[in-house]
């Protein structure tokens, strides 16, 4: 993949420039793709490019093809002047409407010409979109189906149109892992990440977690990762940790049809709102009791530009942080918005040897902000770093506190990472900034490290003064280590 380039990394996330040839332009990422319904359009293109910022769009191939009224305009104008937007466009093939009703009547090479013809600048296959926790054998037979239609699919004479190649598989880690590989294999461009709504739906982030892990395994750092239907900012955070790059979503105007007010915690009901917890220009201009006053339409277009306000700002946020080295902690934060949020962190955390690959060894700092911050990446790096130190020493003191000539070598103790040479004590990461009342998880993390250093050298005697660790950290100490609090008496 040529027209993909990564600018900066943080755990898996990235920051990323996709070249979009047909359309002349460069799509920074992360970035959103808002929905656009050909026929009802709530906020226009336009107003999404200048007002927003909007560089790349979606909207739907297979609507338009059925269209009496839409298919010969976009054939005679193109899509740019039929929506009136000069960025990107990424076009779906019918795949929705294929899960929704069961059967439609294009096949994969009839709308890839047709997105062609119409000046899609992305076009994407027609695949099957296999639904969560099916039976083995249909996410089987439908990804062999899939995967055939990728195959043709690059086949296709597109010219400079992007072509992508939709990941499917089910809830089955494996099947998800082999569909991305042979998605890499094709050629084709932009890897989206199929039939996941269901589990957004069902507030399921913690499957959503395992799934998207799994198409990062077998996908690698090849091309832009699009999570199809991710369009709820409280989710952007997370799934940019976990390697996606682009996200679409027409919540901003399906939520507002229905009067409901994105914020990045969740979404709320207009009815409840006395006051707008948000400084964009449409909540600064109005209250609650206003916008409930006006007609249908009139609110239903300052709440979708609400909801695109928010949208944009926390992708501006996620990109700022992944610049800035903090895109965990900013996961962190937003997993306290709601608990299946938090059950998707620690589905994430637990793929933290996957994350730590891409993870930049140094960052300007290192927050401890909850139990969950133990299981980072970066806490994983420094214990399997430990096995880059010799030990050329019979006795080795371990200390949170002072070093002790009785030993021929002292090394720091610090949760939640555990020991290392005091001549390190400067460095990232562990001049992490952590609470004072230090919770358990950071010093059972610790003495995960311990563990690992007197596994490397069993040779060595240890000796480990702790400041009143937990039971449940000094459990994990291997037995022959000698174990003294560090208020007790030399």
């Amino acid at each position: 993949m040529t027209n993909f380039e990564v600018r900066a990394y943080d755990a898996a996330g990235r920051l990323g420039e996709l070249e979009v040839p047909r359309a002349g332009v460069t799509v920074q990422t992360p970035t959103i793709l808002p929905v656009v319904n050909p026929h009802v359009q709530t906020v226009d293109p336009s107003a999404l490019e200048s007002e927003f910022g909007a560089e790349i769009l979606i909207t739907n191939s297979y609507i338009l093809h059925g269209s009496e009224d839409l298919r010969e305009p976009a054939l005679e104008r193109g899509l740019h002047d039929l929506l009136d937007f000069s960025g990107a466009i990424m076009t779906d093939s019918g795949s929705f409407q294929l899960a929704e009703y069961g059967d439609i009547d294009v096949t994969t090479e009839e709308i890839l010409r047709f997105q062609y013809d119409i000046g899609s600048d992305i076009g994407t296959p027609v695949d099957i979109p296999t639904p969560p926790d099916v039976e083995r054998e249909r996410a089987e037979s439908e990804l062999a189906t899939t995967q055939d239609r990728l195959g043709r699919a690059a086949e296709v004479d597109t010219g400079e149109m992007l072509v992508s190649a939709p990941v499917q598989g089910s809830t089955y880690p494996d099947l998800r892992e082999r569909a991305a590989r042979d998605a890499t294999s094709t050629g084709l461009d932009v890897f989206p990440l199929g039939a996941v709504v269901p589990l957004m739906n069902e507030y399921r982030y913690a499957d959503l977690a395992d799934v998207v892990a799994a198409c990062k395994r077998g996908l690698g750092e090849t091309g832009p990762v699009h999570l199809f239907g991710a369009g709820h900012p409280m989710m952007f955070a997370m799934a940019a940790a976990l390697g996606c790059d682009l996200f679409d979503s027409a919540a901003y105007a399906l939520y507002a049809r229905d009067d409901r007010y994105l914020t990045v915690r969740g979404t709320e009901l207009l009815d409840d709102l006395e006051q707008f917890p948000c400084q964009c220009p449409i909540c600064t201009d109005h209250t609650p009791a206003e916008l409930r006053s006006m007609a249908d339409e009139t609110r239903e277009d300052l709440l979708a530009r609400h909801n695109l306000h928010v949208t944009y700002g926390e992708i501006r946020t996620v990109r700022q942080a992944i610049r800035s080295g903090n895109l965990m902690e900013l996961v962190d934060s937003r997993a306290r918005g709601h608990p299946t949020m938090l059950d998707g962190y620690r589905a994430l955390l637990s793929h933290a040897e996957q994350l730590e690959r891409t993870d930049p060894v140094s960052k300007d700092a290192f927050f401890y902000t909850s139990a969950e911050s133990a299981r980072r990446p970066e806490v994983l790096r420094h214990h399997e770093r430990l096995d880059r130190f010799d030990l050329d020493a019979d006795s080795v003191l371990l200390t949170e506190g002072g070093s002790n000539d009785r030993y021929d070598e002292t090394w720091g103790v610090v949760p939640p990472f555990g020991p290392y040479p005091r001549d390190l004590a400067e460095t990232y990461p562990l001049t992490a900034e952590v609470p004072d009342r230090t919770d358990r998880a950071a010093y059972e993390a610790a003495a995960d490290g311990v563990a690992r250093l007197v596994g490397l050298h069993p040779d060595v005697e240890f000796t480990l003064v702790h400041d009143d660790w937990p039971a449940t950290a000094l459990e994990t100490v291997p037995d022959g280590v000698r174990l003294r609090d560090l208020h007790a008496r030399d």
